[in-house]
């Protein structure tokens, strides 16, 4: 396939996904705090892994205004838990106003104002069914352990911008954004209880099943 195609096919996988209202009136809250965001073939991709992993407890590294805790909890059990850590006060503000404005019992979600960093360790082992990590780019390859640690046998691990919007391809690039991409990836190949494959949606993501 040529370049010309695999990007009309790429451009093709993210027209094809309608966000309803309360999606999109989270992107707009997260437009207005300059919030990133998952694209809506990502946001798919959550829910629909979420589904395949019969998903009950999933935790969110990186809140945000709710976009992509909206789309995980689409695919969750109606009586799932999302437990969603982010440092920033009006993140939370704004995926409260997300959740209630699609409805979503307070009880289904886990709100944690607080640095992953910080968080995660008090979190137990092998206790969630899937854990998507969107948090500081830096800090990739110390969430990709954590997340590892938290799945239970058969959980999913779902990591957003794993490519480093493309850089970590490039030979040339050495960044530490882009280093800790690679690291990242490098932690998920080298275990050996992880099934992984890279999807090249939005940002690119990097999945990976880990071994019941």
């Amino acid at each position: 396939m040529s370049a010309q195609a695999a990007a009309a096919v790429l451009a093709y996988a993210e027209s094809a996904i309608i966000e309803d209202d309360a999606v999109a009136a989270a992107r707009a809250r997260a437009e207005e705090l300059g919030a990133t965001t998952v694209s809506p073939a990502t946001g798919a991709l959550l829910a629909f892994l979420a589904r395949s992993a019969n998903a009950s407890n999933v935790v969110e590294i990186g809140t945000g205004a709710g976009v992509s805790g909206l789309w995980l909890l689409a695919g969750m059990h109606t009586d799932g838990v999302l437990t969603t850590i982010d440092p920033e006060p009006l993140h939370h503000r704004a995926a409260r106003a997300s959740f209630a404005g699609a409805s979503v019992s307070t009880g289904r979600t886990r709100l944690i104002n607080g640095a992953p960093r910080d968080v995660l360790p008090r979190l137990a082992d092998a206790s969630y069914d899937l854990v998507f990590v969107d948090g500081p780019q830096l800090e990739l390859p110390d969430f990709v352990i954590e997340a590892i640690r938290l799945l239970r046998p058969g959980g999913v691990l779902i990591v957003h911008d794993a490519a480093a919007e493309g850089a970590i391809a490039d030979p040339g690039r050495n960044d530490p954004m882009t280093e800790a991409a690679r690291n990242a990836a490098m932690v998920v190949a080298e275990d050996d209880r992880l099934l992984p494959v890279v999807i090249p949606l939005g940002k690119g993501v990097l999945a990976a099943a880990k071994a019941g």
